[in-house]
């Protein structure tokens, strides 16, 4: 057994867990956020994407264990006081889901992309970068026009944050 104690969405949570507990069961099963979902086990779908100190992971591929000591954020973690993080809004704005069940994993691996190019975004390069992430619903078109669309409202954000600290 493994003492696992890491902040998630910003609580602190700490539980003894068998050592081949996979980050993702443990959020799934030991804390309740369902929100990450298991849809391979074998880190080819995406579609349990969550951010570990600050960087995108498929949590099926990472021990509850290694994690430990971490701060991470899953698809709960998003929402700033109940409105929707800007890729959460472009997601619904412009359709980039069906059934959803991807759409967890598509918005951390969106919101990290973003992060990784401030500048913002071409279809290339969302479409190069959501490689690892797999719908079998969409055909990504409207995938790739809500990141797009988050890009250029974070993009937007962001400067408009410099200028004000200028």
């Amino acid at each position: 057994m493994s003492e696992v104690s890491l902040t998630v969405n910003g609580r602190r949570v700490s539980a003894s867990v068998e050592d081949r507990t996979l980050l993702v069961h443990f959020l799934r099963e030991h804390i309740g956020l369902t929100g990450t979902h298991v849809g391979c086990d074998t880190s080819q779908c995406g579609a349990c994407v969550v951010h570990v100190d600050g960087k995108a992971m498929k949590s099926c591929s990472m021990l509850a264990a290694q994690a430990s000591g971490s701060d991470v954020v899953t698809i709960e973690g998003l929402t700033d006081g109940g409105d929707l993080h800007p890729v959460q809004a472009a997601f619904k704005e412009h359709h980039g889901l069906q059934c959803g069940f991807c759409t967890p994993g598509m918005i951390m691996t969106t919101v990290d992309m973003i992060a990784r190019h401030p500048e913002g975004l071409d279809e290339a390069t969302v479409r190069a970068e959501l490689e690892g992430n797999i719908c079998r619903c969409t055909g990504y078109h409207n995938i790739v026009k809500a990141v797009l669309a988050a890009s250029k409202t974070m993009s937007k954000v962001s400067k408009g944050k410099t200028k004000k600290a200028a």
